[in-house]
């Protein structure tokens, strides 16, 4: 695996090097390897169970690795120097529900030290962003889960971090609201954010620009949606998934 910068003059944004993580008898992570470039919307997908949060929880300093490495923007894991640029969005939404958007927001802004100056525009911002500027003073228990979801991507993206991590972030969602997401991502993507998101829905991962196919804690395959195809001889990604998971049972290259 490259080192950071060596795909380029800028260090990735998001590097996991053969991480290894076990949780008692369960190996949650086995030589995990993967790295997200700037600007990039790496898509991380595999069934639930696969370690796509664990590998997260590494990534973030939320779980310290058995072995292997970790880093955000060539920084090593936990990131507190670069922390301020990363922006997290948990399967379960990090919220305070008895708490209005606008202030949860304003609880994440202090965290990462958003000038008062700046707060106001950047909640604007944001909130235009996820369609919720109607809903800037309602509670957070009051909102259906969908705009929960939506709250939570703006409490992640008030600070404008470089990096999003997102967890599942569509799990739940109905189809609208998930391609209204990634309509957003795409907007990201244009001002140069980088994203690495984890899901299992198939049909999502072809709005990414690489895909980490991922089972028992490693990466079984890697590359664009129509490379992993082309070289998996498949229609489909579902049947790409399965066809390089068998490969991978029989000891051929991925």
């Amino acid at each position: 695996m490259d080192g950071p910068g060596a795909r380029g003059a800028a260090a990735p944004a998001a590097l996991l090097e053969d991480v290894h993580k076990s949780f008692g008898a369960v190996k949650a992570l086995a030589g995990l390897t993967l790295h997200v470039d700037p600007g990039e919307v790496y898509g991380f997908l595999g069934p639930n169970g696969a370690g796509k949060t664990t590998a997260i929880r590494a990534l973030l300093g939320l779980t310290r690795p058995d072995s292997g490495r970790a880093q955000v923007f060539g920084v090593d894991s936990p990131p507190r120097a670069a922390i301020s640029r990363v922006g997290f969005v948990p399967q379960e939404p990090a919220l305070y529900r008895d708490l209005t958007v606008t202030e949860n927001l304003e609880l994440f802004a202090d965290v990462f030290a958003v000038p008062r100056s700046r707060f106001e525009e950047r909640s604007s911002d944001v909130l235009k962003f996820v369609n919720l500027a109607e809903n800037a003073d309602s509670l957070v228990r009051e909102l259906s889960g969908g705009m929960v979801r939506r709250a939570s991507l703006a409490a992640a993206m008030v600070h404008d971090p470089d990096l999003l991590v997102l967890d599942e972030p569509t799990v739940g969602v109905d189809p609208e609201l998930r391609a209204a997401f990634w309509d957003e991502f795409e907007v990201l993507k244009g001002r140069g954010k980088s994203i690495l998101i984890t899901t299992h829905y198939v049909e999502e991962a072809h709005r990414c620009d690489r895909i980490g196919f991922v089972r028992r804690g490693a990466i079984v395959a890697e590359g664009t949606p129509g490379e992993l195809l082309q070289r998996a001889g498949a229609s489909t990604l579902e049947e790409a998934f399965l066809a390089f998971v068998r490969r991978r049972a029989e000891g051929g290259a991925p």
